[in-house]
């Protein structure tokens, strides 16, 4: 295959792993809505009146109960198909992915993450390795949503911000860069998994506090205070990976590009940023004994600060950084 070949086969790659992602998530959707039906159903079901005379009445409350619970059995058995068909297509969905990014590699005869279009294709990669990683041993798979949602809505921007195959410009021309980005990368997919399990824990934390505790599918999902542990221990490992790229390597791989370590050039500013305030979430929790709500706010702010790092900056921010487009 030719060079043009396997960028071809890579644009190709990449739209059908988005297709396919969409569809997972469509069906990660359905086994919610299926289960929230199931117990709904099934906290339906007990609905035998008194004890009537005449074996009308009785007859009437059976076949009501019988129904209920048929329904509720039917429902669930649809959650559980939607939800393995989701698991199903999110690997396939990886598969075709990974094979649009190493083609992407080969096309441009280096790494294939030297700008927004393809860090976020091999952003996106890492995200579904660790994701799948985390249902398997974790069973996180009630992330399945937010996780896919977000990681088709970023493989549908990157489209739009598309660079063709090509080489390095020559300041991103180092081994640097695969020891820089992929940390980036890693850092990433860790904040990801815990901005989703933040944001699930004030919803589900604000059910377990509604009179009746939480019902549909928010019953299902694992208690507030798992959510909540999980998110920080995912922002715990992620910190550190994220210091090393933000802090280390960024500054040694800078000095060898442009002759300085830092600049205040506006990525590096709001990758400074993101490291207070991620600094700031694990300082809180670490001292002041933070959990909860504050906590769970505070580590969406700082995802959204890494966000607008990767994204914002970019597009809206003139800088050295200005080719990673």
């Amino acid at each position: 295959m030719t060079l043009e070949d396997y960028a071809n086969f890579s644009n190709y790659a990449i739209a059908s792993a988005t297709a396919v992602l969409a569809l997972a998530w469509l069906a990660s959707v359905a086994q919610w809505a299926f289960g929230s039906k199931a117990v709904r159903a099934k906290d339906a079901s007990p609905v035998a009146e008194p004890v009537l005379v005449g074996a009308g009445a009785s007859g009437a409350s059976g076949a009501s109960a019988d129904t209920g619970d048929s329904d509720g059995a039917l429902a669930e058995e649809r959650s559980d198909l939607s939800g393995r068909i989701s698991l199903s297509l999110t690997i396939l969905a990886l598969g075709i992915l990974l094979a649009g990014v190493v083609t992407r590699g080969l096309a441009a005869e280096r790494v294939p993450w030297g700008n927004m279009y393809e860090f976020a294709m091999t952003g996106i990669s890492v995200v579904l390795v660790g994701y799948l990683a985390m249902v398997f041993w974790m069973r996180i798979d009630w992330l399945a949503p937010l996780v896919l949602g977000f990681s088709v809505v970023m493989l549908g921007l990157s489209m739009t911000v598309y660079v063709p195959a090509g080489p390095l410009v020559p300041a991103l021309d180092s081994y640097w860069l695969v020891i820089h980005v992929a940390a980036a990368i890693i850092a990433g997919a860790g904040f990801l998994i815990g901005a989703g399990a933040s944001i699930l824990y004030l919803v589900k934390s604000r059910a377990e506090a509604a009179p009746g505790g939480p019902k549909g599918y928010l019953s299902r999902l694992p208690r507030a205070a798992a959510m909540d542990q999980l998110a920080y221990r995912v922002t715990a490992f992620s910190f550190p990976v994220w210091t090393f790229a933000a802090l280390i390597s960024g500054p040694i791989w800078a000095e060898h590009a442009w002759g300085r370590p830092w600049g205040w050039d506006p990525k590096e500013v709001w990758a400074f940023i993101t490291w207070v305030a991620y600094a700031g979430y694990l300082h809180a929790r670490a001292t002041a004994g933070w959990k909860g709500k504050a906590a769970a706010i505070l580590a969406l702010v700082a995802f959204t600060t890494f966000l607008f790092s990767f994204v914002g900056v970019n597009l809206f921010f003139p800088g050295l950084h200005s080719y990673a487009k």
